[in-house]
C-alpha cells in the first residue's frame, strides 16, 4: 500500500509541530511506523492523502456514531454558519441541548457546556473539591480523564501506550491529593475509603473504561462506589466523555441504573466537533458560578457550531440504533474471535454495544490496567499493520477501544472479518 505522501508529511510536520502530531497516540509510537494522513470521509470508510480507502473503526476516538459526514450534522453545520459562527452570548439552541441531555440522562438536573472532555472532567473536580470543602479525590489506575494537572496520575490512554511515568510537570503538592485505587477492585477502594474517607470530596470513574482497552466495571464495583461516597459525603462522578450516548438511550449510567452525583460528557453530544459538558442535581450544579461561588467560564462554551452538531446525532438516536448497533458489533466480535482460534492466536474481545477492545492473551477476563497491560501488545502491532494493510483501520494503541458506527454495513463487517482471516495466521 502506498503512503508517499503521508510519509512526506510527517516529515514535514515535525519540523513544526512536536513529534508531528497534535495529540500524542496519533503519532503511531505504540505500533510503529508512520502515521496515516487522511484527507476525506463518508460513512464508515476514510480516505488517506495517498488514496487509499479503510473501514473505520476509530470514528475520531468515539464521537462519530453515525460514522463520517452524517447528513443531518452536515446540513445542520451549514445552516448554522450562515448565521453565525459564534456570538460569545447565550442562544436558544444552548438551552435546547440541554434540554435533551437532562431527558436522557438519568441523573442530570442541570448541565453546563464546556469545550472538550478534559475541560469536562476539570470542571467536575473543581465543583467537587468546592461542594465538598475536601482537596482529596479518588480515580483509578488505567482510567483517563484528561490531561489536567490533578487527573493526570496513573492514567490511561496515551500515558499507557507511550509507557510514560507520572507526568513531568505535575506539582507534587497537587499529585498528593490524588489517591489511585484498583479498577473493579472493592476490597482495595473500601480500603481506602476507610482510610482517608472524611478527606475525599469525589471518586471519578469511567463506568466503561477506554483508554485501558474497553473494560465495563463490574455492577457490584460500581454500586460499592455508589454506597461509599453516600456514607463518607463525598461525590460520585461518572466520566461518560466517552459512552455518554455512545453504549445506551441513557448513557453508560442507564446500563447500571447507577446515579452519580455529576455526570461529564463529551464526544458524541458535539457530532464530531469540539465539546465537554458537566451535569448534576440542581444542590450541586448550582455551586457553579454564576449561581454560585465556584469559578468556571469559557469564551467559546456552547458554540453555536458544536451544539447544532450535537443536536442533530442526539436527536436522531433512538433505543432501537442502539440494538443495532449492539448486533452489528456482536456480529464483528463473533467473527474476529473465530479468525483468532481457528489460527489458534488467544484473544479475548470486551465488548459493551458498539465499543469493544481486542486483548491478546490467553486470560479469559480483562477487568483491570494490569491485566490489560500484561497483553501482548506485539500481536496486536502485528494485527493492527496486517489489518491496516488489507484496508481497515483500528486504533494506533493496544490501549484504546474501537468503535462501531451506524453506517458499517453487513459489506463492511464481511470484509473486516475476511481481513482479519487473512492477517491472524501472521501475527
Amino acid at each position: 500500500m502506498n503512503r508517499v505522501k503521508s510519509e512526506s508529511l510527517m516529515q514535514r510536520a515535525l519540523k513544526v509541530i512536536p513529534g508531528g502530531v497534535n495529540s500524542p497516540v496519533r503519532a503511531f509510537k505504540g505500533v510503529g511506523g508512520t502515521p496515516i494522513f487522511f484527507e476525506s470521509s463518508n460513512g464508515p470508510y476514510m480516505t488517506d492523502v495517498d488514496g487509499n480507502q479503510f473501514i473505520d473503526y476509530v470514528g475520531s476516538w468515539g464521537p462519530l456514531i453515525h460514522g463520517h459526514c452524517f447528513p443531518e450534522t452536515l446540513n445542520g453545520i451549514k445552516k448554522q454558519a450562515g448565521y453565525s459562527l459564534g456570538f460569545g452570548a447565550p442562544t436558544e439552541l444552548e438551552i435546547k441541548i440541554a434540554e435533551l441531555i437532562v431527558e436522557r440522562v438519568p441523573s442530570i438536573d442541570l448541565v453546563r457546556m464546556v469545550n472538550s472532555g478534559t475541560e469536562a472532567t476539570m470542571t467536575a473536580i473543581r465543583l467537587a473539591r468546592g461542594f465538598t470543602g475536601r482537596d482529596k479525590i479518588v480515580k483509578f489506575e488505567g482510567c483517563y480523564h484528561g490531561h489536567s494537572d490533578s487527573l493526570l496520575v496513573k492514567a490511561g490512554s496515551g500515558v499507557l501506550t507511550l509507557g510514560l511515568p507520572d507526568s513531568p510537570g505535575v506539582p507534587t503538592d497537587l499529585a498528593k491529593h490524588t489517591l489511585n485505587s484498583k479498577f473493579n477492585d472493592i476490597e482495595k477502594i473500601t480500603e481506602l475509603f476507610h482510610l482517608h474517607g472524611d478527606d475525599i470530596a469525589a471518586v471519578i470513574v469511567e463506568p466503561i473504561a477506554g483508554n485501558m482497552g474497553c473494560i465495563p466495571a463490574e455492577a457490584k464495583f460500581l454500586e460499592t462506589l455508589k454506597l461509599l461516597t453516600q456514607k463518607f459525603g463525598s461525590l460520585l462522578i461518572f466520566d461518560e466523555v466517552m459512552t455518554g450516548f455512545r453504549v445506551g438511550f441513557h448513557s453508560a449510567q442507564g446500563l447500571y441504573n447507577i446515579l452519580p452525583d455529576l455526570t461529564t460528557l463529551g464526544k458524541v453530544i458535539g457530532g464530531g466537533l469540539p465539546v465537554g459538558a458537566v451535569g448534576g442535581s440542581k444542590e450541586v450544579m448550582n455551586r457553579l458560578a454564576p449561581s454560585g461561588d465556584i469559578y468556571q467560564a469559557g469564551t467559546l462554551s456552547g458554540n453555536p457550531l458544536t451544539i447544532i452538531a450535537g443536536i442533530s446525532v442526539i436527536e436522531s438516536l433512538t433505543p432501537q440504533s442502539y440494538e443495532d448497533l449492539k448486533e452489528k458489533t456482536d456480529y464483528l466480535v463473533t467473527g474476529l474471535t473465530k479468525a483468532a482460534h481457528v489460527s489458534n492466536v488467544p484473544v479475548t474481545i470486551n465488548v459493551v454495544c458498539g465499543m469493544f477492545s481486542l486483548f491478546f492473551t490467553d486470560q479469559n477476563k480483562i477487568s483491570d490496567y494490569q491485566l490489560a497491560s500484561e497483553c501482548n501488545v506485539k500481536k496486536y502491532t502485528n494485527f493492527f499493520h496486517g489489518m491496516l494493510e488489507e484496508g481497515v483501520y483500528f486504533a494506533p494503541s493496544a490501549f484504546e477501544a474501537a468503535f462501531i458506527s451506524t453506517t458499517h454495513g453487513e459489506i463492511e463487517i464481511e470484509k473486516t472479518i475476511e481481513a482479519a482471516n487473512k492477517v491472524m495466521p501472521r501475527i
